[in-house]
């Protein structure tokens, strides 16, 4: 497919104090008014999956690419946070940005197109090959892409015009196409959209401590969470727990908890949904699970962090193996002269994470 001229502009790394310009809204029309929201990134990048050009663990977020936004920008849909208006002051936003980690590889979507970077092998990354990218890079294979998620060996995306496009390792029928061999281009899908689980004992799916009727504990059909109180209004899925969000900002969790990925202070699995205590009172606007580890997102732009810390993935050095509590995540000051860090959407991998930082110095948007 043919990319459109205004996403072509992107392709060229022009540098600023808040890191390369990966796209731009404004391109030579240097008087239009803009946002700047830096791409930073953490953790454990052994497959290239930080997007720094390298082989490297970082211990705290740190830059990737920096985006040049009109200013009625909107975050593009993503499991786990609850709904938002424009982050400008216009109703209809034209222009969407979003983030999304897998096991070992990242994506940035901007507008509708998208980069991807990260291990390569399996297709997961769809450039047609299973070669690995330690920068992001521009995928011209699809265009019009309003959601991208990263799994394991696969990715997929929804476009604006409701299609669903999956690529990569097929195993177990993970790309919907009814086989199980490598896409190395995203692939639509046909057909509709169902979900099942497994439980194996350790309560993730929240139905009860005796699992279900089918193997491992599994349950084939949707089955209701009957021990959750309260309404939700955002969900995210670890590795072996589950998260909920209600409408007014507060946690609720239950599953696995041996990495306490719970944040409870315990590592004791727990089938039954309960809030987490050291973040009552806090509104909380997007939750992201990892493997092993949690993240919530405040409505002030905090990141807190617990569970797993062994690959530094939650961004904070000098932390134990396992964190039992949130911890809030830091950021560098550095680069103060492009203002504070205002984070509006995190991504969580196996053992990296993503966000998005809005930085309002006002003459940064002239850079």
């Amino acid at each position: 497919m043919a990319l459109r001229r205004r996403s072509l502009r992107g392709l060229r790394r022009l540098h600023t104090a808040a890191g390369p310009i990966l796209w731009n809204h404004a391109a030579e029309e240097s008087d239009s008014p803009s946002l700047t929201v830096q791409v930073l990134s953490w953790g454990r990048g052994s497959s290239g999956q930080l997007g720094g050009g390298k082989e490297e663990t970082r211990l705290y977020p740190s830059p990737v690419a920096a985006l040049r936004l009109p200013t009625d920008f909107r975050l593009a849909p993503v499991q786990g946070r609850l709904p938002s208006p424009p982050v400008g002051s216009a109703a209809e936003a034209k222009v969407e940005v979003g983030v999304s980690c897998g096991l070992f590889h990242s994506a940035l979507l901007v507008d509708g197109t998208f980069w991807m970077w990260g291990k390569g092998d399996g297709g997961r990354l769809g450039f047609g090959d299973e070669n690995s990218v330690f920068v992001p890079t521009l995928n011209p294979n699809l265009e019009g892409v309003r959601s991208i998620a990263l799994g394991g060996i696969h990715s997929t995306s929804l476009t604006r015009s409701g299609e669903v496009f999956t690529w990569g390792y097929g195993g177990f029928g993970a790309l919907g196409h009814s086989v199980y061999h490598r896409e190395l281009l995203p692939r639509v899908v046909k057909g509709k959209l169902f979900t099942w689980g497994r439980d194996q004992g350790d309560g993730r799916l929240g139905l009860g401590s005796g699992g279900g009727p089918g193997e491992a504990g599994s349950f084939s059909i949707p089955s209701k969470v009957d021990a959750l109180p309260v309404p939700v209004a955002a969900v995210s899925c670890g590795g072996f727990f589950t998260m909920a969000l209600t409408s007014d900002g507060q946690i609720w969790n239950w599953g696995a908890n041996s990495n306490y990925e719970l944040g409870r202070g315990n590592n004791v699995s727990d089938w039954r949904p309960q809030p987490i205590p050291s973040l009552k009172g806090t509104r909380v606007i997007q939750i992201a699970s990892g493997g092993y580890h949690s993240l919530a997102l405040t409505e002030k732009g905090k990141l807190y962090m617990w569970g797993n810390a062994r690959d530094c993935q939650l961004g904070v050095p000098g932390l134990p193996e396992f964190q039992k509590l949130p911890v809030e995540v830091k950021f560098l000051m550095e680069d103060e002269d492009l203002g504070p860090h205002d984070v509006i959407s995190v991504a969580v991998g196996a053992s990296h994470a993503m966000c998005l930082v809005l930085r309002q110095n006002a003459a940064l948007a002239k850079l």
